[in-house]
């Protein structure tokens, strides 16, 4: 099987290094890729938001198949290009993605399915009067601390969730079209689930850590790091997850014309009354797949292929590694807000250690930093504390001038201290 790659991020990454185990993927090419995919693939040049650019390099190539990372192709229609040269391709339609691209539609298809989520207000135009007051309406319906989420696609970082009351004001105005929702309280949960539109099959449940600062202060990141399994998670979430969330969903937007065939990530908050979801994206999450794929045993490229052929419930059922796994994000100094690049990394051509933001030098090949979230060390264990403790022996070999880390994933887990609200 010849598979396609698109994107060059973290999360493509650790697809790559997933994929190219996998001994039914003969070749595997990357666009854009990073220095970290160029290890296990032969890296093209696509403007990957271009639907035709990345047809012609799917047909270029003779692919088998054409996985998309990021949301932003998705959101643009890369999977109907591909999909109409004849070429499998595992990603939603244009349609379909909105579930991520619009939070205001997916709380519609989540209102006509019955799916638990909390209760929100869509405003289309939150900088003008009347949508002003529409924000000053909602924003005292439901009370501190206030969530504001930015319509539509924000790289993660469209959320503003706190007790100010001015900063959610002004960030509604920034955005313009937000969607304002009630707070739900409990542990957060990221469930990927594989599918094909029909068949459905979730793989391990995560949690990530969006805030940039220890203890889960400061603004949100695209995520500073990630674990699974979650010890602590209740027996039977993930079938109910399903029965209540995933398959009511996809059968809406069946219902609707626009099946979702791909990975369908739901975010969810384990609430005093069940799980409630937060957001839906349309691909995986970043940091999240890094720690889940090093325990996926079944080789990847076979159920990608699977569901972007519509055979996904005749694929084996999947083998997972023993123990846990933990994943680190490094950052630049200044991100979220600004991210320092050009600067030197040394120590980052370790296994475990994953690719985000880097590209190597021209003048003279050195690898440095050209975006806000640099690397990440992924490490698994047998527990884990093991897995922790080997995540950060990892990340701690990496020099990067200025960077930052957070020291405290994964800690309340390890220590007990994650509960489930009653």
């Amino acid at each position: 099987m010849r598979v396609l790659l698109i994107g060059g991020g973290g999360r493509e990454h650790a697809l790559a290094l997933g994929l190219a185990a996998d001994p039914a993927v003969e070749s595997l090419v990357a666009a854009p890729g990073n220095p970290g995919i160029a290890a296990v693939a032969e890296l093209r040049d696509v403007a990957a938001t271009d639907p035709a650019a990345v047809a012609a390099l799917a047909v270029e190539v003779a692919a088998d198949l054409v996985v998309i990372g990021p949301e932003a192709p998705l959101v643009a229609g890369v999977a109907d290009a591909v999909r109409a040269k004849g070429i499998a391709c595992f990603g939603p339609s244009a349609a379909a993605a909105r579930l991520e691209g619009s939070k205001a539609f997916a709380k519609d298809v989540m209102t006509a399915a019955g799916v638990p989520t909390a209760r929100a207000y869509p405003i289309a135009d939150a900088a003008a009067a009347e949508g002003a007051a529409e924000v000053t309406r909602a924003l005292d319906e439901f009370g501190a601390p206030y969530v504001v989420k930015d319509d539509g696609l924000a790289a993660g970082k469209g959320v503003v969730v706190t007790d100010d009351r001015a900063a959610a004001v002004a960030h509604a105005a920034g955005c313009g079209r937000v969607v304002i929702e009630e707070y739900l309280a409990g542990p957060e949960v990221s469930l990927f689930v594989v599918t094909d539109g029909e068949a459905a099959v979730p793989l391990l449940p995560a949690q990530d850590f969006k805030r940039i600062g220890d203890g889960d202060t400061g603004p949100n990141t695209g995520g500073m790091g990630a674990y699974a399994p979650l010890p602590w998670a209740p027996p039977g979430l993930v079938d109910e997850v399903l029965a209540t969330v995933v398959h009511p969903t996809l059968a809406e937007l069946r219902r609707r014309g626009n099946p979702f065939a791909g990975l369908l990530y739901v975010g969810l908050a384990l609430t005093a009354a069940g799980p409630r979801v937060i957001e839906f994206n349309a691909r995986f999450g970043d940091p999240e797949t890094q720690s889940v794929l090093a325990l996926l045993e079944t080789p990847l490229g076979g159920l990608l292929h699977a569901a972007a052929t519509g055979t996904l419930a005749a694929h084996p059922p999947l083998r997972w590694r023993a123990g846990s796994a933990v994943t680190v994000v490094l950052a630049t100094a200044g991100y979220p807000a600004s991210a320092r690049t050009g600067d030197v990394i040394t120590g980052a051509d370790r296994p475990g250690i994953i690719h985000a933001g880097t590209a190597r030098r021209a003048t003279d090949g050195a690898l440095i930093s050209v975006g806000g979230r640099v690397l990440s060390g992924t490490a698994t264990g047998p527990d884990l504390p093991a897995a922790r403790a080997a995540a950060y022996a990892l990340l701690d070999g990496v020099d990067l001038a200025g960077s930052q880390a957070r020291r405290d994933i994964a800690l309340a887990a390890v220590e007990g201290r994650v509960g489930l609200p009653s």
